[in-house]
């Protein structure tokens, strides 16, 4: 069974993500698109809240949420209690983060992060396992 991918961000990760769309689709995953689907000025909270709801009733298993700077995304995704979402610019942040975190949604910068990287970044955000153990007991304390 394939892994259920929700991806939305802004209008300046719009081009970002069109293209992560097709990657991750080619490599077998099933990706739902909150958008935005142009590259018009957007509101980020109008694509994060929908790809997270999405998470937390299970209709997704993961998130790529990116805009300009990556903190918006984060920021928003990780209002939700079942999300915890980490902004990664790099492959060992995104290693670390579901190791330690068990984090379920990968955000980005798209002006600070090239394609290529991005692909990186969420490639080993998808498959890198949580390690439980005594990061489990520290998981469990984060939601308020």
């Amino acid at each position: 069974m394939s892994k259920k991918i929700a991806i939305g961000g802004d209008h300046a990760g719009y081009y970002h993500k069109e293209k992560l769309v097709k990657w991750l689709q080619s490599e077998g995953y099933e990706v739902t698109d909150f958008g935005p689907f142009n590259a018009d000025s957007a509101d980020y909270p109008d694509f994060v809240h929908p790809a997270c709801d999405a998470i937390e009733k299970g209709d997704c298993d993961f998130g790529v949420l990116i805009c300009g700077s990556g903190q918006g995304v984060t920021i928003t995704a990780n209002k939700h209690q079942k999300i915890r979402a980490a902004l990664c610019w790099d492959t060992d942040l995104a290693a670390v983060t579901r190791q330690h975190n068990n984090s379920n949604v990968v955000c980005m910068a798209a002006r600070w992060t090239a394609y290529e990287l991005a692909e990186s970044i969420v490639k080993t955000f998808l498959n890198t396992e949580f390690e439980g153990g005594r990061h489990q007991r520290r998981v469990d304390k984060i939601s308020c």
